[in-house]
C-alpha cells in the first residue's frame, strides 16, 4: 500500500480502539546546497544545541538546524563514516574509517580533545546512555571499541563473528548491532559488554539500518533485499516484515509522532533510489505494521536524521551522473557525484 488517505488512517485507528494519529503528508521544506565534493554517510543531530552533524568526505559539516546553513567543518576525520553525541558529557566522537581512530572533540566549540586508536576500518558509532559509552563497530577487525564517553579512554574490546554494520541502545542496558554478512543481530550488554544473543533477520539480507520503538520492544531493521524486517528485542522473533524502497542504508524512528510513549509512532527508512518509507501500525499491535507513505525524496538520498524536536527529517545527497557500466571488478558502480552539488534537504509533515 503505497499511500493511506486521511480518513481510512484515521477509520482504522478509531477502529482499533487507539488514538487517532495524524495523517502522514511530508513535504519538502528547504533545501540547501552546502558544496564541497566526495561521498557522504551517516548523519547524528545534537538536539540540545540544535546541530546536525554530516558525515562528508574527509570533514563532518556542522549544520545549525534553526539557521539552515553550515557553521563549522570539523576537519581531519580522513574517511568518516559515523557521528556520535554524548550530550550529558559535552563530547561528540567521529569513527574515522582510513585512519582506525575516533576523534573526541567539544560539542560546544568543536575543538579536537583526543584522538583514539579503535579496530580496522571503524564505522557506524553510537552513544548509549544507560552504560555511558560510545560503541564503535569496526567493519574489518569484526569487532566493537568500547569507550568511555566521558574521557575517551578505551573500556573493552567486544568480538564479534561478523561485520557490525549500525546499532542502536534500548537506554535500559541493552545494545543492538546488525551484522551485515551474516544477516543477523546480536543483543549486547552494555554493562558488561558481552553478546548475550544473535538472531537471524530472515526473511531480511544484509542488514544496514536499525531503529527501535523501545517501549513496546520493538526493532526495524532495514535491509539490502528492501525490506525492513521488525523484531521482538526481547526474544528474537521476527513479527512481520514490510517492503521498502532500493538502496535503503539508514532507518529512524519517530516517537512524538505517536503523541507518547506506548502509542506507536512511525518508522522511516531512507532508501537510495529516491524515496522514503514510513511504516506504521493500524493499532498498537506491529505485527500489522505497513507502508503508510512513502515520500519522493532525491536519488542518492540513503541516510537520514530526525529532529526530535520538530520532527523534522533532513536528507543529503548530490546531483548524480549516470553509473558506469558494470564490471566483472566493479558490479554495482556508483554514479559520479558532480562536484559541488552536495545538498541537505529538510522535509516536514504537515497534518490536516
Amino acid at each position: 500500500m503505497k499511500q493511506l488517505f486521511p480518513f481510512l488512517l484515521a477509520a482504522l485507528f478509531l477502529v482499533s480502539g487507539s488514538r487517532t494519529a495524524p495523517a502522514q503528508q511530508f513535504q519538502l521544506l528547504k533545501k540547501t546546497t552546502i558544496g564541497g565534493d566526495g561521498g557522504w554517510d551517516f548523519m547524528t543531530i545534537d538536539a540540545e544545541r540544535r546541530h546536525l552533524f554530516i558525515a562528508h568526505s574527509t570533514q563532518v559539516e556542522v549544520y545549525d538546524l534553526e539557521k539552515d546553513s553550515v557553521i563549522h567543518h570539523i576537519l581531519n576525520t580522513e574517511g568518516v563514516h559515523g557521528i556520535a553525541v554524548a550530550s550529558a558529557e559535552g563530547h561528540g566522537f567521529i569513527s574515522c574509517g582510513k585512519s582506525n581512530t575516533v576523534l573526541m572533540f567539544d560539542l560546544n566549540t568543536f575543538d579536537t580533545l583526543r584522538r583514539i586508536p579503535v579496530g580496522t576500518k571503524p564505522d557506524a558509532i553510537i552513544y548509549d546512555p544507560y552504560s555511558k559509552h560510545i560503541f564503535v563497530m569496526n567493519a574489518d577487525s569484526h569487532d566493537i571499541s568500547v569507550l568511555d564517553a566521558t574521557n575517551g579512554s578505551v573500556e573493552s574490546t567486544i568480538k564479534l563473528s561478523g561485520a557490525p554494520e549500525f546499532a542502536v541502545s534500548d537506554e535500559q542496558g541493552k545494545v543492538f548491532v546488525n551484522l551485515e554478512d551474516k544477516s543477523a543481530i546480536v543483543r549486547i550488554d552494555s554493562k558488561k559488554n558481552t553478546v548475550t544473543a544473535t538472531w537471524p533477520v530472515a526473511p531480511g539480507k544484509a542488514p544496514t539500518g536499525i531503529a527501535m520503538h523501545i517501549y513496546s520492544h520493538t526493532l526495524f531493521i532495514a535491509c539490502a533485499n528492501e525490506k525492513v524486517v521488525l523484531m521482538d528485542s526481547r526474544t528474537g522473533k521476527v513479527m512481520t516484515s514490510v517492503e521498502i524502497g532500493k538502496g535503503v542504508d539508514a532507518i529512524v524512528y519517530d516517537t512524538a509522532a505517536g503523541h507518547g510513549q506506548q502509542f506507536p509512532g512511525f518508522a522511516i527508512s531512507s532508501n537510495g533510489d529516491g524515496t522514503a518509507t514510513v511504516i506504521g501500525a493500524p493499532s498498537d499491535d506491529w505485527y500489522q505494521a505497513e507502508e503508510f507513505e512513502t515520500i519522493t525524496t532525491a536519488r542518492g538520498a540513503r541516510t537520514l536524521a530526525l529532529d526530535p524536536k520538530t520532527e523534522n527529517l533532513y536528507f543529503v545527497t548530490a546531483e548524480l551522473a549516470q553509473a558506469p557500466i558494470a564490471t566483472t571488478q566493479d558490479p554495482h558502480p556508483r554514479p559520479p557525484i558532480m562536484p559541488g552539488t552536495f545538498m541537505v534537504l529538510k522535509y516536514g509533515r504537515v497534518r490536516k
